[in-house]
């Protein structure tokens, strides 16, 4: 089971780590883009985590949406959007409740991801984040149907994201 005090744990650890990498990561999106990844995470990470006592005893749906909502206010680029749909997608799929088992936890990352592709356009081969969400996602699904435990089933996610990562390394964007 996956609680609300875990996502909320979760949500803050996240931030920490945009925080403390976020010189890589803009030094890293400067090679490709316009490198402001790293500040514009960090902000909208800060954000989400300046909200989270006003939602920490909702249920996960709202928090959730929360994350989304605050994502999208604070970032800039086409990022705000993205992860602010997914966040949001994933809340409305989680909405109400207050843990999620394995099988739950599928329906909402699944949501999360239908949303980000929606909202972006992108599919498996462009070259973007949807490379390896759609991998990790799918590993958590068929996790979930063969009855693994949440911990394992994040671990078969964790190196699927990886694997649909370095897929794209030889894509040309």
């Amino acid at each position: 089971m996956v609680t609300r005090e875990q996502i909320v744990k979760w949500l803050q650890a996240v931030g920490d780590a945009m925080a403390a990498n976020k010189e890589i990561l803009t030094q890293l999106d400067a090679a490709i883009g316009d490198g402001d990844y790293g500040i514009s995470m960090d902000r909208g990470f800060k954000k989400v985590n300046s909200q989270l006592s006003a939602v920490v005893d909702k249920d996960i749906g709202s928090i959730l949406k929360s994350t989304g909502m605050a994502l999208i206010s604070s970032m800039g680029g086409a990022s705000g959007p993205l992860y602010g749909t997914l966040f949001i997608r994933a809340g409305t799929a989680a909405s109400g409740k207050h843990e999620l088992n394995t099988t739950e936890m599928a329906v909402v990352l699944k949501a999360g991801l239908l949303g980000l592709i929606e909202r972006g356009k992108a599919q498996v081969g462009d070259k973007t984040m949807v490379d390896a969400l759609t991998p990790a996602v799918e590993a958590f699904e068929q996790a979930a149907q063969d009855g693994v435990d949440i911990t394992e089933a994040l671990g078969q996610t964790v190196a699927a994201a990886e694997r649909g990562m370095k897929d794209t390394i030889p894509l040309i964007a």
